[in-house]
C-alpha cells in the first residue's frame, strides 16, 4: 500500500510539473507574439508613413498597439498630435497598409499607451542601468494586457548579417502610469552572425541565461526569433540555464523542460545511439 501511494505522489508530481512548464511556455511564447505583432508593425510603419510624410521636422514619435486584432502603428507630433495611422493586415504587406495621414487626438488607449512609452522614455535618459551599444538602438514596445501596462525595450542592430539577444529590460507601471519596476532580462548583450565567415549560413544558435528572474526563454527571445526568422531560416533555438531548458522551433513552438531532465534525454539518446552502434558491429561479424 505504501509503495502504491509512493508511486502515485511521483506520478502526480511529475503531472504537476509538466502543466506547470505548459502553462508557462504558453504564457511566455503569447507574450513574444504580442511583442513581436507590435514591432512588426513598426517596422513596416515606419517605411509607409516616412514615404509619404513630409514634415519630418513635425515629428515626436510613433509607437504600434493592437486595435481589436489590427496592428496599428501611431506617428504623433512634438505637439502630441497624431499625424499618422498605418494599419496592418495579418500578413503585414506594406502594400495593404490602410495609411490616414488626418490628423487628429489621441484615443483614450492611445492615450494610455502613449503615456508609458514616454514615462519609459524618460526613465530610460535618467536610470544607468540602461546601456546602448554601438552599432544598435534601444526600441521601446508599450503593451497593455488585462490592465497590465508594460514598456518591454528591445536592443536591435543597425548593422545586417547579426541577431541580437540580451540587453533587454522590462518596465512595469502602477495604475497611475508611473513606474513601478525596471529589470533587466538578460546580463548582458548576445550577438549572433546569420553567416559565420567559418561555417557559413547558421542553422541555429543557443545562449545561456543566469538572472534569477528570467531562467527560461524571454518573451523578447521569442519576439526577436520570430522578426529575423525570414532572414536566419534558423530552424530551432536553445536557451539554457541552471534550471530550464528552453526549445523553440521554427514553427513557433516552444517547449521548457527542466534542464536535469534534458541532460539526462539526451544521455539516454546517445546512449541509444551507441547501443545501435554496437548492434550493428556485432552484426557484421
Amino acid at each position: 500500500m505504501k509503495k502504491n501511494l509512493a508511486v502515485l505522489f511521483i506520478l502526480f508530481g511529475v503531472l504537476f510539473n509538466a502543466q506547470n512548464l505548459e502553462k508557462l511556455s504558453k504564457e511566455i511564447n503569447d507574450e513574444g507574439i504580442a511583442l513581436y505583432r507590435s514591432e512588426m508593425a513598426s517596422w513596416y510603419g515606419t517605411d509607409v508613413f516616412t514615404a509619404n510624410y513630409e514634415k519630418r521636422e513635425n515629428i515626436g514619435g510613433y509607437f504600434s498597439y493592437i486595435d481589436n486584432n489590427v496592428p496599428k502603428c501611431i506617428f504623433f507630433s512634438k505637439d502630441q498630435k497624431v499625424i499618422g495611422t498605418i494599419s496592418f493586415p495579418t500578413n503585414y504587406n506594406p502594400k495593404d497598409a490602410n495609411l490616414d495621414l488626418k490628423e487628429r487626438d489621441f484615443t483614450p488607449i492611445e492615450t494610455e499607451y502613449f503615456t508609458i512609452r514616454q514615462n519609459a522614455l524618460k526613465r530610460i535618459q535618467n536610470d544607468t542601468i540602461f546601456k546602448v551599444y554601438k552599432n544598435t538602438s534601444l526600441n521601446l514596445v508599450p503593451l497593455i494586457k488585462n490592465k497590465v501596462k508594460k514598456v518591454y525595450v528591445l536592443t536591435g542592430p543597425s548593422v545586417s548579417n547579426v541577431v541580437v539577444f540580451g540587453n533587454d529590460y522590462l518596465i512595469t507601471f502602477d495604475n497611475k502610469n508611473e513606474v513601478k519596476n525596471v529589470e533587466k532580462l538578460h546580463n548582458s548583450l548576445i550577438a549572433q552572425n546569420i553567416n559565420d565567415e567559418k561555417v557559413g549560413k547558421t542553422i541555429s544558435g543557443a545562449h545561456t541565461h543566469i538572472l534569477e528572474n528570467w531562467l527560461a526563454i524571454t518573451p523578447t527571445d521569442i519576439c526577436t526569433l520570430m522578426l529575423y526568422q525570414k532572414f536566419t531560416e534558423w530552424g530551432s533555438y536553445f536557451t539554457t540555464s541552471k534550471k530550464y531548458t528552453s526549445i523553440w522551433n521554427s514553427n513557433n513552438n516552444l517547449a521548457i523542460m527542466k534542464t536535469e531532465d534534458f541532460k539526462k534525454m539526451n544521455e539516454n539518446i546517445k546512449k541509444g545511439k551507441e547501443e545501435e552502434k554496437e548492434k550493428n558491429e556485432n552484426v557484421k561479424e
